[in-house]
């Protein structure tokens, strides 16, 4: 949609819009709201503006600036926060708008906030420079995920291997998991089970892994033993998922993988059903796990897959 197109839909000034889209002027809340409607974003975009207050914008906007400037860095646990805040924005605005509208906004952050983390070891705090190093690998994390959901495979693989390699210098298991799982997802969308069932199993043995992670990993690494015929082992590993399904459902997720609820995991559990031909349950297990997705998951980009699965099951079913 050009601008033109988009500023007479909002009934808003065609010049205002092209600032706005330019990074030259703040959007308004009213337009924000516009824009939000106009787009299908569900809230996304509201939830991203007010991620962070002015204080904090400009906080944040001063140390940009500074980076590769002169003088010491001025990042506090605020910028940290921050940061933190519109990252987890984003990644919910990426269930409603996909990945290709979010592919370069993403990737400008990530280039800031990784050359952010790099000018960190300067500062004296050890907790607010471990911060920025988080959330850096964390934006690398996302920019891998949204590659790989718009099928960029080669950028994929190559961000999620710095993100592996950025959670492991910072010590965070949840974050190194779920990049070998992103892998595991990409695989399964290249059509190479053997891949799917390596990189799940490595995100499943991936030490500090969250019990959620470690369910998902094992019930995706069994539909790739089924794809290969290997049933007897894959309906042992998915016997080792339903055994981690109370432990799973008593511990908060973490908030790279905040969509693991316990309702989630049927559509992956029902993937693998769908893959040793037991099609009623792969249908009663992916249509459970639909219909209880956040609202702002529904219209998920990702959630295709499954859709596509569930009616292969029912079609197979009948």
């Amino acid at each position: 949609m050009s601008i033109s197109a988009a500023a007479r839909a909002m009934n808003f000034d065609k010049g205002y819009v092209s600032r706005v889209v330019n990074g030259k002027q703040h959007p308004s809340p009213a337009l924000v709201a516009a824009l939000d409607n106009l787009l299908g974003a569900e809230g996304g975009l509201i939830e991203l503006h007010t991620a962070i207050d002015e204080d904090d914008r400009a906080r944040v906007a001063a140390v940009a600036e500074r980076n590769g400037g002169i003088g010491p860095m001025r990042a506090d646990a605020s910028t940290v926060r921050a940061l933190s805040d519109v990252l987890a924005a984003q990644r919910r605005l990426d269930d409603t708008l996909g990945p290709r509208a979010m592919l370069s906004p993403t990737l400008v952050q990530m280039d800031t906030v990784v050359a952010l983390a790099r000018d960190s070891e300067s500062l004296r705090n050890a907790g607010v420079r471990d911060g920025l190093k988080r959330v850096a690998a964390e934006w690398v994390q996302f920019a891998g995920w949204l590659h790989a959901e718009a099928r960029n495979d080669r950028e994929a693989v190559h961000f999620l291997t710095e993100a592996e390699d950025y959670a492991d210098e910072i010590n965070d298991g949840p974050l190194a998991a779920q990049a070998a799982n992103f892998k595991g997802y990409l695989a399964r969308q290249q059509g190479r089970p053997r891949a799917v069932v390596r990189w799940f199993l490595t995100a499943h043995h991936t030490p500090g892994a969250h019990p959620a992670q470690r369910l998902g990993d094992l019930a995706q690494a069994a539909q790739g033993l089924a794809m290969l015929g290997e049933d007897e082992d894959a309906r042992r590993l998915l016997d080792q998922a339903h055994a981690l399904k109370d432990r799973a459902e008593i511990e908060t997720p973490p908030n790279t993988a905040y969509w693991l609820v316990p309702s989630f995991h049927g559509l992956n559990i029902g993937l693998t059903y769908l893959a040793l031909g037991d099609n009623g349950e792969a249908a009663d297990s992916i249509r459970d796990a639909l219909a209880n997705l956040p609202e702002d998951q529904q219209g998920a980009e990702w959630t295709n897959e499954y859709r596509a699965a569930l009616a292969q099951a029912e079609d197979g079913d009948v």
